[in-house]
């Protein structure tokens, strides 16, 4: 059965927006924003903690109430594009991926009202 997501995306935008730095590593910083072009679908700026100096944008829409499908749109070092191919990358992509699947968990008895 596919529940259609019953939420508010500014509202969805705000309960991401609490809930991600829970998940995330200490000292990270995330910013959740709506996208524009999709209601059922928010985009979540991370930068990471440390020397490295890395942000990575993500698309995180809603395949249903209860599941998420997480996409990486880019990678930037101190400001500028980066090989997103690299292997710390990937690695850092996947770990930040697995982070917003664990929140859209922590989220769904919002999501699935």
């Amino acid at each position: 059965m596919n529940r259609e997501l019953n939420i508010d995306q500014t509202e969805l935008v705000g309960a991401w927006q609490e809930r991600l730095p829970e998940v995330l590593n200490v000292g990270d910083r995330a910013q959740v924003m709506a996208d524009e072009a999709d209601q059922q679908a928010i985009r979540i700026h991370i930068a990471t903690a440390g020397h490295q100096m890395y942000s990575f944008d993500f698309k995180c829409a809603y395949v249903d109430s209860r599941e998420v499908s997480v996409q990486l749109i880019d990678v930037e070092r101190d400001g500028r594009t980066t090989d997103e191919r690299t292997e710390p990358i990937q690695e850092l992509a996947q770990d930040y991926t697995r982070h917003i699947h664990e929140c859209a968990q922590l989220l769904q008895p919002k999501t699935r009202q």
